[in-house]
């Protein structure tokens, strides 16, 4: 399917690409179908922003990333009667995702370890929901990624 996005322009999408969320996201719930869009060039890296574009609105696309990325402990406890309808999770087919907050201060990115986005990757229903934890909605992780990359020698 083609999906016109204000950000990448025209782009196509497989259908089977396509991630549902039921219910949308938080304050968009009229939005439901996504596609996660990255560069497949450089792939699907753990560091690497992506895009959650709306494929009911062009001009809505969430910065998304893999919160392990930053917090390699992050376990959210989450309701089990929430993510009921995305069908039997298991290590290999889940995928969280949380969104990004890039201010005008780059020091002040963030990610919002509250609410994140629950993915089955078998079936691509998704939901986002706000975890039972004291988890926060802005954590800022430029210095942790910073650190990494001096780590990883980048």
């Amino acid at each position: 399917m083609k999906a016109n996005t204000r950000i990448f322009g025209q782009i196509e999408i497989a259908d089977d690409q396509i991630i549902c969320m039921a219910k949308g996201m938080i304050g968009f719930p009229d939005l439901r179908n996504f596609a996660l869009i990255f560069d497949e060039e450089k792939g699907r890296k753990a560091t690497s922003i992506m895009w959650l574009q709306s494929m009911d609105d062009p001009d809505i696309a969430f910065p998304v990333m893999d919160p392990m990325a930053i917090k390699e402990d992050y376990a959210p406890n989450v309701n089990d009667e929430i993510i009921a309808p995305l069908g039997e999770l298991t290590a290999d087919n889940t995928y969280i995702l949380v969104t990004v907050t890039v201010p005008k201060k780059v020091e002040d990115f963030s990610v919002n370890l509250k609410a994140p986005i629950v993915i089955n990757m078998d079936n691509r229903k998704a939901v986002q929901l706000i975890v039972e934890d004291d988890y926060p909605v802005k954590y800022k992780v430029y210095e942790v990624l910073k650190a990494k990359k001096e780590k990883a020698g980048e």
